[in-house]
């Protein structure tokens, strides 16, 4: 990072991902043509779209090696996916650019990522992002009640008293957003 930057470290992280690194050194006689192409396939991929059509005719079009275009498209993917994940909070559009020329990407490609990034397909690559995440199932429901048993045995007053709340207990029920319920019995100790 330069240092006009109040970060000690890129969006990235400390360490740049190899696919990163591989397509910028890859970029370099790319045209500003088969960059959209190939951005826009990336991008529909990553809101869950089919997109081997578009990158077969791109491949097939390109004098461009199919084994750098797979470097490139790996580090696409990669960028989108890292930046995408930062809150715009976070993540600013100066300093993501900044990065990206640090990177030494072509400037011309880096306005193209940064209206990606920052552009108003933003939020459907979120939402897109957001569904394909491992996430824990959530609470839906939880019920509880008191259950008490009552020992009626023909004790002295004394012995009743002690035995009234014998079996004291809560029975407690929960019900997950993946449709499992499970219920189960909690013991309670005797105050005293």
């Amino acid at each position: 990072m330069s240092s006009s930057h109040a970060k000690d470290t890129s969006f990235l992280g400390g360490r740049i991902p190899p696919e990163i690194e591989s397509m910028s050194r890859n970029l370099k006689d790319v045209d500003q043509e088969l960059f959209r192409k190939l951005l826009k396939a990336v991008v529909g991929a990553l809101e869950g779209k089919d997109c081997r059509d578009i990158l077969r005719s791109a491949a097939e079009t390109s004098l461009i090696p199919q084994e750098r275009l797979s470097h490139i498209i790996a580090g696409m993917h990669k960028l989108l996916s890292e930046a995408i994940r930062i809150p715009l909070t976070l993540l600013k559009q100066e300093a993501f650019k900044e990065d990206l020329r640090e990177l030494k990407i072509p400037e011309d490609f880096i306005t193209d990522f940064s209206s990606v990034v920052f552009g108003n397909r933003r939020a459907a690559l979120e939402a897109a992002s957001s569904q394909k995440d491992p996430h824990l199932p959530t609470l839906e429901d939880f019920k509880w009640r008191v259950d008490v048993s009552i020992s009626t045995s023909s004790k002295t007053d004394e012995q009743l008293c002690l035995l009234t709340n014998d079996k004291l207990g809560v029975v407690m029920k929960i019900c997950l957003s993946v449709c499992r319920a499970a219920r189960w019995p909690e013991p309670c100790s005797r105050p005293f």
